[in-house]
């Protein structure tokens, strides 16, 4: 798989490196063997700081500059902490690869049109929190790697394989041929997720908030479940969904 295409602005335009902010998102991304590093930016302090738990290799590129100029380089009032890595977006694993693994009854995560980058990073972290095998997500239909992103994810963007497909139907097609439960999310299912996920290897499948699941999405599961919520409220923040979800699925001893 060719490396991910580099995000966007809003109008359009190719944007530099994706930048990643804040103090335990960069010495995440440090530490990755897998990341490319292209530049840091960074303030004297943040720097001292930084020095005191990470070393970095002789001869990293390294500028200097005020909170002023940092803020530049990030979204308006984003907390960069005095620290800005400029990276290359990480090369994405092949699905086949992830499905041959043995994992036992660890869940796969997929993703049907979740653009939202706080969302995507609030479920990466949760899937490291709870051993989630990978992310999986339709390329078109998910969001680039970027700061705001990384920093929602704290620290998990760099450990949680993410997937990234062309057609999400045959890749869900490919799941079940792998042996996996595909347990898609809607508050409309008959049975609850305990009761969907019982001894199986699950793939669990959320939908974007609002629009839910899409039809062609459904077909491809091989059960709808909801989770057990108040009638007092109609649904969850998909992040919080997708937690709650996989937290029932690593309980199961």
């Amino acid at each position: 798989m060719g490396r991910r295409p580099h995000p966007r602005n809003a109008a359009g335009q190719r944007s530099p490196y994706p930048r990643i902010y804040g103090r335990h998102a960069v010495i995440a991304a440090l530490s990755n063997p897998e990341r490319v590093h292209r530049k840091l930016h960074a303030t004297h302090n943040a720097m001292k700081l930084l020095q005191a738990d990470y070393d970095l290799p002789k001869g990293f590129n390294v500028q200097f500059g005020d909170d002023g100029d940092l803020g530049r380089l990030v979204p308006a009032d984003a907390p960069h902490q005095g620290l800005v890595l400029e990276v290359e977006p990480l090369e994405g694993p092949y699905l086949g690869d992830i499905l041959a693994t043995d994992t036992g009854k660890r869940p796969l995560i997929v993703l049907d049109q979740v653009t939202d980058p706080h969302n995507v990073g609030a479920i990466l972290r949760s899937a490291a929190a709870f051993g989630a095998v990978a992310l999986v997500t339709q390329d078109r239909n998910s969001p680039s790697e970027s700061g705001s992103l990384a920093r929602a994810a704290s620290g998990a963007l760099e450990t949680v394989p993410w997937c990234r497909v062309v057609n999400l139907a045959r890749a869900l097609g490919e799941i079940g041929d792998a042996g996996y439960w595909r347990i898609g999310l809607d508050g409309e299912g008959t049975a609850t997720l305990e009761e969907a996920l019982a001894d199986t290897r699950p793939c669990l499948v959320l939908g974007a908030e609002g629009e839910g699941l899409r039809h062609n999405t459904v077909e491809h599961c091989d059960q709808i479940a909801r989770l057990p919520i108040s009638a007092a409220m109609e649904s969850l923040n998909v992040s919080n969904a997708a937690a709650i979800a996989l937290y029932a699925a690593a309980r199961r001893s």
